[in-house]
């Protein structure tokens, strides 16, 4: 029997609204996902997730500018507080501040953080001649500003000039070798140039200045997974674990590395990190329960001939009928057209 594992590559990303802090920005890849570098100790502290009740005052809130209601700087104010991405609105907002003389003049010293805002959200629209010149107005405020700097290279790299951007934080690093927002604007940039090896070589170096930042081993791991270097993608996966044993998707992540790896003794483990992410979530992840199902079926098929009272290969089967029996449950609430699917998979892997 062919045992298929389950598909690799989780990007936690998908269940936060915050930005990635490597993600490229380039004329050929557009996203409201890109990075802010407004401050690098809040870009590398841990992302916790919008809840949803400033979500909802978010999305009221631009409904209620949408509709010229008011409360534009507020609502740009609540974007760059809670680090989410509306590029969009916050270009189209953010500049209509911006090119009003007046209301430019009421914000203060606030002026330059909008400045900053939409600039970024400017080279996420691809509009670069308005980041431009939110750059501008920033460099003659403050001639030799490192932030400002740091903007100045990431339009660099809007506009393609690798080469020029990697310069530009180079010199950056003379000066402060600890900047940790230019450190990951540089694994970006190779990941760009389609060049992992040297985005792991540069993130191997950032580690081990900064070992507590888990974005960064997030990084690792899943850039480990796209060479199918899983060994080492399950290391970053236990540093994950280790020091944010709270955090389910790590222990799902950790779990279908170790299945792919194979052997009885790895999938053993991968069963174990399945349980514990169903436990972390109240038996409410699927993802998990399947792969309880496909460490049950691999471990009976792999445990054949070996001694019978092997603990792991009788409770195999056991495991098997509570997860697919959970499985089923989940669909028939969820998906009850997919439901005669899902069991004869089940069935067939119990087989």
């Amino acid at each position: 029997m062919s045992l298929v594992p389950p598909v690799l590559g989780i990007n936690p990303d998908r269940y936060s609204h915050k930005p990635n802090p490597y993600h490229v920005l380039s004329v050929v890849v557009q996203s409201n996902r890109s990075t802010m570098l407004v401050s690098s100790s809040k870009i590398t502290r841990a992302r916790e997730m919008v809840t949803k009740t400033e979500e909802t005052q978010l999305n009221q809130l631009e409904i209620q500018v949408d509709n010229g209601g008011g409360g534009t700087w507020e609502y740009l104010c609540l974007v760059r507080n809670l680090k989410v991405r509306r590029s969009e609105k916050v270009l189209k907002h953010g500049s209509s501040i911006l090119n009003d003389q007046k209301k430019r003049s009421a914000l203060g010293p606030d002026e330059w953080t909008l400045n900053e805002q939409v600039a970024i959200a400017a080279m996420d629209c691809q509009c670069l001649g308005v980041a431009q010149n939110c750059i501008k107005a920033l460099q003659t405020k403050f001639p030799g500003s490192k932030r400002v700097g740091r903007l100045e290279a990431l339009l660099l790299e809007a506009k393609g000039l690798w080469g020029e951007a990697e310069e530009a934080y180079a010199s950056l690093l003379e000066d402060n070798p600890l900047d940790q927002a230019i450190h990951k604007r540089r694994v970006a940039i190779s990941k760009a140039l389609g060049k992992p090896s040297i985005a792991i070589e540069l993130l191997n170096k950032y580690l081990e200045l900064f070992m507590a930042d888990h974005d960064a081993w997030r990084e690792l791991a899943e850039l480990y997974l796209s060479l199918q270097m899983y060994k080492q993608a399950a290391f970053c996966y236990e540093e994950l674990i280790l020091s944010q044993p709270t955090v389910p998707l790590y222990h799902l992540a950790y779990a279908e590395v170790l299945y792919t790896i194979g052997g009885v003794e790895n999938i053993i483990s991968a069963r174990k990190y399945y349980a514990a992410t169903v436990d972390l979530t109240g038996g409410k992840n699927t993802r998990a329960l399947l792969g309880i199902c496909l460490c049950a079926s691999a471990i009976a098929q792999l445990s054949k001939g070996r001694n019978k009272e092997d603990k792991d290969a009788t409770t195999a089967p056991e495991l098997h009928s509570l997860a697919a029996a959970a499985v089923e449950k989940e669909y028939k609430q969820r998906a009850p057209d997919k439901l005669q699917l899902i069991s004869s998979a089940l069935r067939i892997l119990k087989t």
